[in-house]
């Protein structure tokens, strides 16, 4: 049903407000059906998936293969409707508070969803590196683009995620280098008969569930057709070490959080308040530097921090 949760509770009211608007549209009768659905007291109640918890000692692949399962057990949403509103441009905190939602609604999801899901979930995993991973593809005429959150544990990658194709979701941690992972997506890619054009590589998302910066999601934008096949692996592993060596240089100061601006309202950009990376004259197109700003954050203007 579109708006009872596998627990047989009605959804909240403004997840219910934005599917009631997308269904209205296609369903004219969509609003009596949906009032037949939520008050009728004799349907099924379908499990929901618990929320993986661990033991200290669980070692960290096997975490990330209990994210995954839950993930899996969401469900792709073939529906059409996006059930959750993502905007990139949020804060951590904010989409972290999404999340949450998420895990109470269990509804199904996307890929965009899947990847803010796998970092709150893996947030807890310090000695983890996470990073998106987006991938543009073309197939008969038409682009299509897909995301994953790539993983770095002890030297070696992998990937969380969701998709309608088995192959193009999960990649347990085992590839050497990010190249080899990266190749490896290709050609799940190219056995879908799709052509992969485009992949860009975010930096390493905080472990902080309340940090105020914003995801970078696009430090290298690699175009296939502008690179031959070393130099774009040459340009995966530089990514690869940059990732690298922002970790060992750290980012400078530790971010803002909830608790340490109780008494600011809505902060303005001085000397000591952060400014945006993410502009396209910061992105590193395909085989360009980037140049290193360790202590560049985002810009908290116009974002107002609930307490």
């Amino acid at each position: 049903p579109f708006f009872v949760n596998r627990g047989g509770l009605p959804v909240d009211e403004p997840t219910w407000e934005r599917m009631w608007r997308h269904v209205s549209r296609i369903h004219p009768e969509g609003e009596r059906v949906a009032q037949r659905i939520r008050g009728a007291a004799d349907l099924p109640k379908i499990p929901i998936p618990s929320v993986p918890a661990f033991q200290p000692s669980t070692p960290i692949p096997e975490r990330l293969e209990a994210v995954q399962r839950y993930i899996r057990e969401l469900q792709y949403n073939h529906t059409g409707t996006q059930f959750f509103e993502i905007k990139k441009s949020r804060p951590l905190t904010g989409l972290m508070d999404l999340a949450k939602e998420m895990t109470k609604e269990a509804l199904p999801i996307k890929c965009l969803e899947a990847v803010i899901l796998g970092i709150y979930l893996t947030n807890n995993m310090t000695t983890l590196d996470r990073f998106p991973i987006s991938f543009k593809t073309h197939f008969s005429g038409n682009y299509f683009r897909h995301i994953v959150l790539g993983v770095n544990f002890g030297g070696r990658y992998g990937a969380l995620g969701i998709s309608r194709r088995e192959e193009l979701m999960y990649k347990a941690p085992v590839f050497r280098t990010l190249s080899e992972l990266i190749f490896d997506f290709e050609e799940a890619y190219r056995r879908c008969w799709h052509t992969l054009k485009k992949v860009k590589l975010g930096h390493c998302v905080s472990h902080d569930p309340h940090s105020v910066e914003q995801i970078e999601w696009k430090h290298s934008i690699l175009d296939l057709d502008k690179l031959t096949r070393e130099d774009f692996r040459k340009e995966l592993e530089r990514h690869a070490r940059d990732m690298r060596l922002k970790i060992g240089k750290g980012t400078g100061p530790p971010s803002p959080t909830k608790d340490r601006k109780k008494d600011v309202s809505s902060p303005q950009r001085g000397q000591a308040s952060p400014h945006r990376r993410n502009s396209r004259g910061d992105r590193r197109p395909s085989g360009e530097k980037k140049p290193a700003d360790s202590k560049a954050m985002p810009d908290l203007n116009g974002y107002q921090i609930r307490v």
